[in-house]
């Protein structure tokens, strides 16, 4: 089974808007599609409550013809247009949907942050964590949501094998940004949040990236829009992953970042697992 999981930072924008940025994150689909794969995991959707339009269902049919599409937004209280999750999926699979709420401080339950896709033999689960925002302000509720969701897991775990995936907004060591010596106070670098995934990782999970690609280094899957030579200096941090459950670690083929050219933000991550 080949996966792929990205962080796409607005569907509506890649798949209507004619800016350059969306032209490039139309290039990111199409080289995503080419790697034919099982499964899709797409994070930070941003669109209504409503979920995508029929405009939307329309463009993803005509480009992903072979793909049935579940999604979660952000409802009330949560704010309008955050955050969000979907999966697109091959015709011929038949997993059963849920959209887990792990009793994370509100409103982060609503903001469409995860969906489970449960197979006979094993599960495929998306999240897009919570970032601890400006100033670290959401950092104490982001440690609870650590916890909840590494319990979440585990739930999972004692069920069936997982493959967990998504934006987990956490560089777990030094290794894994270009500039720890800046950021030990930045959201997504902190102490805690380095701590919370070792503790996810401690409850029989293991990043996939490593396990196969040990400590190198300069390996990122996201660069600053903000900073305009970031990607073009390599000044990025991986904070997407590839996690199974350990005792299905030896049938992990690859685990890959994939190269998305110029655009910034984001890029995908591929697993291959024989499953």
């Amino acid at each position: 089974m080949k996966l792929i999981s990205w962080n796409i930072d607005s569907l509506n924008a890649a798949l209507t808007s004619d800016s350059n940025r969306a032209l490039l994150s139309r290039d990111v689909l199409q080289t995503i599609l080419n790697l034919n794969p099982d499964i899709i995991a797409i994070q930070e959707t941003k669109l209504s409550a409503k979920g995508p339009t029929q405009k939307h269902l329309e463009i993803l049919a005509d480009l992903f013809k072979d793909y049935m599409v579940v999604w979660r937004s952000s409802e009330e209280p949560a704010r309008k247009g955050y955050a969000g999750t979907m999966f697109l999926y091959k015709h011929d699979l038949e997993p059963k949907v849920t959209f887990p709420e792990i009793e994370a401080p509100s409103p982060m339950d609503a903001e469409g942050r995860m969906i489970t896709l449960e197979f006979d033999d094993f599960y495929v689960t998306q999240v897009y964590t919570p970032n601890a925002g400006n100033a670290l302000k959401r950092l104490a509720d982001r440690q609870i949501w650590d916890q909840q969701y590494a319990a979440y897991l585990a739930s999972l775990d004692q069920d069936k094998i997982v493959l967990a995936t998504g934006d987990f907004n956490v560089a777990h060591h030094e290794i894994d940004l270009a500039h720890p010596e800046n950021n030990h106070h930045s959201a997504g670098f902190t102490d805690e949040e380095r701590a919370g995934f070792t503790q996810l990782l401690a409850h029989g999970f293991t990043d996939t990236f490593r396990h196969l690609h040990g400590d190198v280094t300069g390996a990122y899957t996201w660069w600053a829009q903000r900073v305009k030579t970031s990607k073009i200096n390599n000044s990025g941090w991986r904070i997407d992953y590839w996690l199974v459950s350990n005792r299905a670690v030896d049938r992990v083929i690859q685990s890959e970042i994939i190269d998305s050219g110029t655009r910034q933000d984001h890029t995908p991550i591929l697993l291959e697992i024989d499953i």
